[in-house]
């Protein structure tokens, strides 16, 4: 259950035997259906998860309809991490995507974490420097790339979510509508097929 969590925070901090008992002790496995929200909108986030198994995103909403933010996939944390670290209600929805097994860290457990095991600092800070970094990449992508260029970079970058993410989600993160990521989709295949 911990081998995966374990892989991830080894890339960043060594943690003693002792230590990797203590991490254990503080996560709490759950298992959640697909179409979950572990945070809705409005409320405050308690909780930090890692995914073992499945999928989820972050969205926002406006006059009914939503823009995905970001998909979490296996080996990711996940949070409203705007909302977790403010304590504040959170203007985004986390929802799984798929029935996802997870270990979630309650906010109170992080922080006796950190008493208890002082690099847990230096892991989490490289977790939201990751966060930021891929916040930024986005930003660049929507103002420099054309939706046809954001199609092709997240295709390569993640070619597993295109079978396993509905195409609406898709087109809504890379900031298009289903009917042009469609077009898109087209259009390099008849390229492609050229």
């Amino acid at each position: 259950m911990f081998e995966l969590l374990h892989q991830v925070v080894s890339q960043h901090i060594q943690l003693s035997p002792r230590e990797k008992r203590m991490l254990e002790s503080a996560f709490i496995f759950r298992q959640v259906p697909d179409r979950f929200q572990l945070v809705p909108l409005g409320a405050v986030s308690t909780e930090f998860y890692f995914i073992n198994k499945g999928l989820m995103r972050f969205y926002y909403e406006r006059e009914g309809d939503t823009f995905t933010g970001f998909i979490f996939q296996e080996g990711l944390f996940a949070s409203s991490f705007e909302s977790l670290l403010t304590q504040q209600p959170s203007d985004q929805v986390l929802e799984t995507l798929e029935p996802c097994d997870l270990l979630v860290l309650p906010r109170d457990r992080l922080m006796e974490l950190y008493e208890k095991i002082p690099v847990m600092h230096q892991f989490t800070r490289a977790i939201v420097e990751q966060r930021f970094l891929n916040a930024q990449r986005i930003l660049s992508s929507f103002i420099l790339d054309s939706p046809e260029q954001r199609y092709r970079k997240f295709a390569e970058d993640h070619p597993d979510l295109l079978q396993r993410v509905p195409q609406h989600i898709i087109a809504s993160c890379l900031g298009i509508t289903p009917v042009s990521l469609s077009r898109i989709r087209r259009r390099i295949q008849e390229k492609e097929a050229d």
